[in-house]
């Protein structure tokens, strides 16, 4: 079975030098410095394609096979992708001979059988460096200062990005008080009375429903107004500043996103535009009606056709995170299992399968959780995944 997987693309054209400039920019191709790790950077003749990384394969010389037809498969889905760079990471020492021999062989040969160039087969130890194609490459492999020393000369990137500890840093959620996540129970509270009143809905994730006496809040009133036009309400949460989303706000996203009719609109929603939203609440009322649910709109879902706007996925996986963070521990699942799937229609599988078992911690059989955290298991990317292009010349 593949191990999770991290696709990155970068956009900023930089040449390298050598070897170990080229190592010195692959974090920033990823966003995090890789360990632990086999990173594979696709190239189109001299120009990278972005970079995957998976967690270290491990097994026999028939498991490595496998891992590595998988891996060098996903390199064939690239478009124009015709050679590539594999690197492994790993707490190893490099005093007795570079680490990862078995398994750079098993990419070298299922790189040949699909016709990919191999550019270099490089090792990452714990107290040296080298390239397995460089002959002179000195026992017990070459200083990993001359990374560091390459990272801070010429050629770096221009205001590069911050590159996080490891692949998992940045899926944790943000800290929040507990008087904070009172403040959103109550506003929840009062949503849901008022839902109970006006429309009768129970509340989600509760035996007892919402008594009918109670008295209505003007607030929740309004909120509850907001759900006759969810793709205004989704669209509209774009532009709001998650750290400072207002406790009623968060209550109002916290109950859409908890019921999978309208956390579907709202992945549509998010990965399209305010009409796909649309597009998305009239096919879940006919779905509901007996007819069939359009495939156009599936395939999003399942991450086949043109890529989503990455800015649009970025600002909802914010805004969402928020809502997780701050949502009674009922409901989290609906927004964590949503983080899920942003995170992976982003690339980052490794945070997908982090929010995806937190959400099934919470309610084990929570459909798009299962499904997320089946994704990653197999390696299942974004068909979009394998056309954002990063450039290393």
């Amino acid at each position: 079975m593949p191990p999770p997987t991290s696709v990155v693309a970068m956009t900023t054209t930089v040449r390298a030098a050598g070897a170990a400039h080229f190592l010195s920019l692959v974090p920033h191709l990823l966003g995090f410095q890789p360990s632990s790790s086999l990173v594979v950077v696709p190239f189109a003749g001299r120009r990278s394609l972005g970079a995957m990384r998976v967690d270290l394969p491990t097994g026999d010389l028939d498991d490595l096979d496998r891992a590595a037809a998988t891996i060098v498969g996903m390199v064939c889905r690239i478009p124009d992708a015709d050679g590539l760079t594999a690197i492994v990471y790993t707490p190893d020492s490099a005093a007795e001979g570079l680490p990862g021999v078995p398994l750079l062989a098993a990419i070298s040969r299922a790189a040949d059988v699909c016709g990919l160039h191999v550019a270099d087969l490089l090792s990452v130890g714990a107290d040296g460096w080298g390239s397995h194609l460089d002959t002179a490459c000195p026992a017990g492999g070459r200083s990993l200062h001359e990374i560091d020393d390459a990272a801070r000369g010429a050629g770096a990137p221009p205001d590069p990005a911050p590159v996080l500890e490891h692949h998992t840093a940045g899926a944790e959620l943000p800290r929040r008080s507990a008087a904070e996540r009172r403040a959103v129970g109550h506003a929840l509270h009062a949503f849901e009375a008022a839902l109970a009143v006006v429309c009768g809905i129970p509340r989600v994730g509760r035996r007892t429903p919402a008594r009918g006496d109670e008295a209505v809040d003007t607030d929740a009133l309004a909120a509850v107004c907001e759900l006759d036009d969810p793709p205004r309400l989704f669209e509209a949460a774009l532009t709001l500043d998650p750290a400072t989303l207002d406790p009623g706000r968060v209550a109002l996203l916290t109950w859409c996103l908890s019921r999978p009719a309208l956390r579907d609109v709202a992945l549509v929603q998010w990965a399209t535009d305010a009409d796909g939203g649309a597009a998305a609440l009239d096919a879940q009322h006919r779905w509901e009606d007996g007819e069939d649910y359009p495939e156009r709109l599936g395939r999003i879902m399942w991450g086949d056709g043109d890529g989503p706007d990455p800015d649009r996925l970025r600002m909802a996986l914010a805004v969402v995170r928020e809502v997780a963070a701050l949502a009674p521990r009922r409901l989290r699942p609906g927004p964590l299992a949503l983080c899920a799937w942003l995170s992976w229609a982003l690339g980052r599988s490794s945070h997908a399968a982090s929010y995806a078992q937190r959400a099934l911690e919470i309610d084990p059989d929570h459909g798009l959780a299962e499904i997320m955290l089946s994704f990653v298991q197999v390696g299942h990317l974004p068909d979009w995944a394998f056309r954002q292009r990063g450039r290393v010349r």
